[in-house]
Parts: structure tokens; C-alpha cells; sequence
């Protein structure tokens, strides 16, 4: 495939005709539409629908740009970086995080992360469900105990654990007598969670009185004493040490791990290696402890 060719479909496709490509870049109009159809004919396939007045990516034109589009612009950084002599990260770095470290954690990374990488224009979105990286163009994503995925690679950097805490104020039930609890969304249908503790393994019946969709919200509630709540120790660590929270014992399930991935089948970019670093660098040890204290900071 003639990589010019098909820099040159990129550049139509982004800026959604002949005539603007050309007045941004300054080259003639007619030589971008004669690499198209050059590139049309190398790949049997009609890249753009074109009408009297508008000109529209077909199908396959849609899947090529969205599929190449970021290998040329990592090709475009590398040449750069050699150009310059060095690996500076530069360009769009897009991060896909869950919704809960994002709302406690994501933040300051971010704005760490672009005070030291000024050259990076970095794009943070919170996303629970597990998006597609390669169609929705993200460069890298952070996921908790994510599925296995043989198109993706990663590393865990943060280990978590969930532990049942109540406010002081709430009374420890009977053992026959279920517990008032808030619970993380509809979709939590437990109606008992299973706990370790120093005296052994145990099952605590609960009612869930409160259902909310967020883990912050869920702790504020059982701080205000409603209910028993199942949460991880980097959010309730600091109120456990305090005393404002009592640990009613662990969560007898797999621990907690959050992954950072990335497609395997493309280079790491520089912009994607530096923010793995900066995430080493945020949480040396990867406990649970180290993400309470960066987010008390």
C-alpha cells in the first residue's frame, strides 16, 4: 500500500473534502484527487461517495481512516522524534479510566502528567463499561479486574481489597438478624456477603436500604451511619485509621487489581510510555494505602 496515498485519504477524510485539504496544506487539488483514485484502485474498494457538492466516506473509507489514522500519526511522531534526536512525547494521548478512579484519583494524575509532559494534549474520559480501543480510538485504557483480552496488553499498577465498614453509630445486629446496608447500584443483588476476619470466615445477611451509583456516594452514606457498606480500603483507609469507620471484617473474594492496557499489535508510543511511568511513579508499590494517601494529598 503506498503509505503517501494513504496519507493523503487521512487528510481528505479530516477535512471532509478535496477543496479544503488542499487550502489547509497548499498542495493542489487535483494531485490529492489522483492519489485517491490511485489508492481506490490499489484496493478495489470506493473510498468516498462523491455527489455534486459533497463528499462522503463510504463504509470501507470509514473503517480505513478510523483503523489508520493513528498509525500515521504515530509514524508522523516517530519520524519527529528521530528528526530531534530524542523520544519527547508529543500529540493526542486519550485514557479511558472507571468512573471511580476517575472521580478520586484521575484529576491530579492529569494535571501531573501535563505539567511534566507539556507537549501532550491528553483526554481523560470515564467509562465503566469496556470500551473498544481500536474503533473508539483510545491509546490506552484503565480497567478493574479486566476480562482476557489477547488483543490487548498491560500491567496492573494498583492492588485494592474490599472490606465491610460501618459508622461507629450503627449498631452490630444479631447473628440471625439482617444488616441495614447501602449497595452500589440496582444491579447489586446480593442479598449476603461472605467475611474474613482474625476469628475466621463468616456470612452477614443484609437488607439494602440505600442503593447509589457511585462508590464515593456510597461511602458518605455509611459515614451519615445508614447502613453497613462494602468498599475498597483505598477509599475508607483514612476514616478506618480515624476511627470515623469500623472494619467489620474483609471481603472473602479475588483482590483488587487495576489494569492499565493497550493494543499489542501497535508500538507503544512515547506519549503512552510516559504516562505508565508517571503511573510507577504515583504508586511505587501499588497498594491500596498509596492511592488513599495521593488522594488525601
Amino acid at each position: 500500500m503506498d503509505l503517501l496515498a494513504l496519507s493523503d485519504f487521512n487528510l481528505i477524510a479530516r477535512h471532509g473534502g478535496f477543496g479544503r485539504a488542499a487550502r489547509a496544506t497548499g498542495r493542489p487539488k487535483a494531485t490529492l484527487s489522483r492519489r485517491v483514485a490511485e489508492l481506490e484502485r490499489s484496493l478495489n474498494l470506493r473510498l468516498f461517495e462523491r455527489g455534486a457538492r459533497t463528499l462522503k466516506l463510504t463504509e470501507e473509507g470509514r473503517a480505513l481512516y478510523e483503523r489508520t489514522g493513528s498509525l500515521l500519526s504515530e509514524l508522523d511522531e516517530t519520524a519527529a522524534d528521530i528528526a530531534s534526536g530524542g523520544a519527547r512525547p508529543r500529540g493526542r494521548l486519550r485514557i479511558s479510566a472507571p468512573l471511580f478512579f476517575a472521580q478520586t484519583a484521575m484529576g491530579k494524575l492529569a494535571a501531573g502528567f501535563a505539567l511534566e509532559h507539556p507537549e501532550v494534549r491528553l483526554e481523560v474520559t470515564t467509562e465503566d463499561r469496556a470500551v473498544d480501543m481500536i474503533e473508539e480510538g483510545y491509546d490506552l485504557v484503565i480497567r478493574v479486574n479486566p476480562a482476557v483480552d489477547e488483543s490487548l496488553i498491560g500491567r496492573i499498577f494498583l492492588h485494592d481489597r474490599l472490606v465491610v465498614v460501618a459508622s461507629p453509630q450503627l449498631v452490630k445486629p444479631a447473628a440471625d438478624v439482617a444488616v441495614p446496608a447501602v449497595v452500589r447500584g440496582p444491579g447489586d443483588r446480593d442479598i449476603s456477603w461472605h467475611l474474613t476476619s482474625p476469628t475466621g470466615r463468616s456470612c452477614m445477611t443484609i437488607d439494602p436500604v440505600l442503593s447509589l451509583s457511585s462508590l464515593v456516594m456510597v461511602r458518605d452514606a455509611v459515614l451519615a451511619g445508614v447502613g453497613v457498606g462494602r468498599l475498597p480500603v483505598s477509599l475508607v483507609g483514612e476514616d478506618m485509621h480515624a476511627g470515623t469507620l469500623l472494619h467489620w471484617g474483609d471481603i472473602d473474594a479475588a483482590p483488587v487489581a487495576l489494569w492499565a492496557l493497550y493494543p499489542s499489535r501497535r508500538l507503544l508510543s512515547a506519549r503512552v510510555s510516559a504516562f505508565l511511568d508517571y503511573l510507577r511513579r504515583a504508586f511505587p508499590h501499588g497498594a491500596p494505602e498509596e492511592l488513599a494517601a495521593f488522594m488525601a494529598r
